[in-house]
């Protein structure tokens, strides 16, 4: 089947069935080059790979070339399922909740159609040549069993998911669901962490203390998270902002509190790769969370969002702010607030998809070409 040395390279990095990419432990020296074990059994080929110098072997999604994007369960970028984060590096986990929207629901089906959407996924990032499936043991572990019922009673599940999860030393990559789940997974980061750095993409500041009588919902789980000692505010950065507000300075409490405030207008028709220089030097070495609300984006890019708001970023200039993440001691990421109803082309799910890819790239310890 495979006559050449060539075909027989590609194929170790093209595997048929990610069920078989279990993880397994090599007893190659440590010293050879990657290797495949290969053996035939149910028509499939079963194999694991090896990274050079590591002796370990990873999660490796089966490539289009074989097997078709169409098929199978839809689990994000085809990887394996894995009930827990156990032996893991990077899970992605799905947070499937719009209880806290204030404007448009649907958010509760965002994990869902990004796992739909991140079929087309392939394993290397061509732009940045990272090599995330020969860096980590990643795999999708399934969405919290939320309750959609009960906002408060949702946060505790969360909370509780995710100390299993950081326990495990696995850095979770969350979809949401709307923003409300920052502050409960937050909750969980500075347990493990102590309080943390923030980089946080949004076309809303989320620091709202009261709305409707309520402290709990998707536009006020920074203000809860610096009540309670969660953020190194010293090392916070707020992107995108922008759009109508209660006050003539929408933004004068995050400023208050130390936030770098970045809003829309300091973004547009330009490069964002100085900026994120300047945000890496503010962050420093110390453990920082990366949260990202689609609707940062403008909606001509990202539509399927619960509160949109025109003259927002680009595309392009969201992957320069998660490239620019490159380096730092990322300890969690999310992408929230994909409302799968108010965008049928599913390009919002295909563009959350391709950026929590982007964040998985950007993880300490991977490897780049």
């Amino acid at each position: 089947m495979l006559s050449t040395m060539r075909q027989f390279h590609k194929f170790c990095q093209n595997v048929l069935d990610p069920s078989f990419c279990t993880k397994v432990y090599s007893s190659v020296p440590r010293a050879l080059a990657p290797t495949t074990h290969l053996r035939r059994g149910d028509d499939r080929i079963h194999a694991t790979f090896t990274r050079k110098m590591s002796g370990r072997s990873y999660n490796v999604p089966p490539s289009a070339e074989f097997v078709a994007r169409v098929s199978g369960i839809a689990t994000m970028g085809k990887l394996p399922y894995q009930e827990t984060a156990e032996g893991l590096d990077a899970a992605f986990v799905g947070v499937p909740i719009d209880t806290g929207t204030s404007n448009r629901p649907g958010a509760r089906f965002g994990p869902r159609h990004i796992r739909a959407e991140s079929a087309m996924l392939r394993a290397y990032n061509s732009g940045t040549r990272a090599a995330p499936y020969e860096s980590l043991m990643v795999a999708d572990i399934g969405d919290v069993n939320v309750n959609v019922y009960d906002l408060k009673d949702t946060c505790k599940r969360i909370r509780e998911a995710f100390h299993k999860i950081l326990a495990t030393g696995c850095i979770p990559l969350t979809m949401g669901g709307d923003h409300t789940i920052a502050y409960p997974i937050l909750q969980a980061v500075a347990a493990k962490h102590g309080p943390v750095g923030l980089i946080h993409v949004d076309a809303h500041a989320d620091t709202s203390d009261v709305v409707l009588g309520e402290k709990i919902g998707h536009g006020t789980p920074f203000r809860r998270c610096v009540e309670e000692g969660l953020l190194d505010c010293k090392r916070v950065a707020q992107i995108g902002l922008r759009g109508t507000g209660y006050s003539p300075d929408a933004y004068e409490w995050s400023r208050a509190q130390g936030f770098r405030v970045v809003q829309a207008e300091q973004c547009w028709h330009k490069s964002l790769v100085p900026l994120m220089a300047e945000v890496r030097a503010q962050i420093g070495d110390g453990p920082v969370y990366l949260s990202f609300d689609i609707d940062a984006l403008d909606p001509a890019y990202a539509p399927g969002t619960g509160t949109p708001e025109i003259a927002g970023l680009t595309p392009i200039q969201a992957l320069e702010i998660i490239r620019g993440c490159r380096g730092l001691n990322l300890v969690g990421c999310d992408l929230v607030e994909v409302s799968p109803p108010y965008d049928t082309t599913g390009n919002t799910a295909l563009t959350a998809a391709n950026l929590l890819f982007e964040m998985m790239c950007v993880l300490p310890k991977m490897k780049y070409y």
